[in-house]
């Protein structure tokens, strides 16, 4: 039975102007995560506000370790690139 995981990550970008700034911010992870993990991603929560987003990574698997590790890596990229901005990240899983 296939295994889904479901990463989302909060983010709150005090630099951001304008909801063209955190677009910039929220596209290019987007845009990242889905290259280099192949992991579908979306924007869930906060569309409207500047300064705060909620992002959503899923990936499937088969294999329950391997969903977490490739979980576990989309929020170490995540940190990387966002620094302070990441705020959260939790992990559901649906089996």
């Amino acid at each position: 039975m296939a295994t889904i995981g479901v990463l989302t990550l909060e983010l709150r970008l005090n630099h951001s102007q304008s909801l063209k700034d955190k677009r910039h911010v929220v596209q290019g992870l987007k845009d990242r995560l889905r290259r280099k993990f192949n992991v579908a991603v979306a924007e869930i929560d906060c569309q409207d506000l500047w300064q705060r987003a909620v992002v959503a990574a899923v990936t499937v698997s088969g294999d329950h370790n391997h969903a977490a590790q490739v979980l576990q890596l989309v929020e170490r990229e995540a940190a990387m690139l966002l620094g302070g901005d990441l705020v959260g990240a939790t992990v559901e899983w649906v089996e």
